[in-house]
């Protein structure tokens, strides 16, 4: 596995798109800033709606009235951030690749959308018999509070891929070169 996503994102490193947001004095940085702001945006939204299901804030106003006003900020946020960070990606596709923090991102992602889609679905299905509680049912509140740690983690390891901690051209253990998917310096490990 990690030989092809290595090897795709030598392809995509090969494009003159990617070299040229990479290279531009000014384009990385403004996708770089909009993926921050996009991601306060949705974060923002995110956190209002999530202490509401969790009966931490906002308990006078009706969960689905909260849900349903901040929705819609808070998908476009998603959607902004969503094509920023793969530009963002598109733009430094072998070391982003080989980021252990990057796939620690994506795990954490996928989690975070299979929650956002349990957490949705069981609001929606229960919210007309609690909507108004100030504090809503056990299994909303977990929801909402591991929506909003599998998000700080998201935050947490994708500013850390910024830093080279555990980079390829590092001496590293076996396990973080496997991890981090650098091929080439495990098969120069001595077998």
């Amino acid at each position: 596995m990690n030989d092809l996503l290595l090897g795709l994102a030598r392809w995509v490193d090969t494009q003159d798109w990617s070299t040229q947001i990479h290279e531009s004095i000014y384009l990385y940085s403004w996708i770089e800033t909009t993926h921050v702001l996009t991601l306060m945006l949705f974060l923002g939204m995110l956190v209002i709606i999530d202490l509401r299901m969790m009966g931490k804030s906002f308990t006078g106003v009706p969960a689905a009235q909260l849900a349903e006003r901040l929705n819609r900020p808070m998908v476009i946020g998603f959607v902004v951030m969503v094509v920023t960070g793969f530009l963002l990606y598109y733009a430094i596709p072998v070391r982003t690749t080989q980021s252990i923090w990057f796939r620690i991102k994506v795990v954490l992602l996928v989690a975070a959308g299979i929650n956002a889609w349990l957490f949705h679905r069981a609001m929606r299905d229960s919210v007309d018999t609690w909507g108004q509680d100030e504090v809503p049912p056990d299994r909303i509140r977990r929801g909402a509070a591991t929506s909003l740690t599998l998000w700080l983690g998201v935050v947490f390891t994708g500013r850390a891929i910024a830093y080279d901690w555990y980079d390829c051209h590092k001496p590293q253990s076996e396990f973080v070169y496997w991890a981090a998917g650098c091929v080439d310096e495990l098969a120069a490990l001595p077998q």
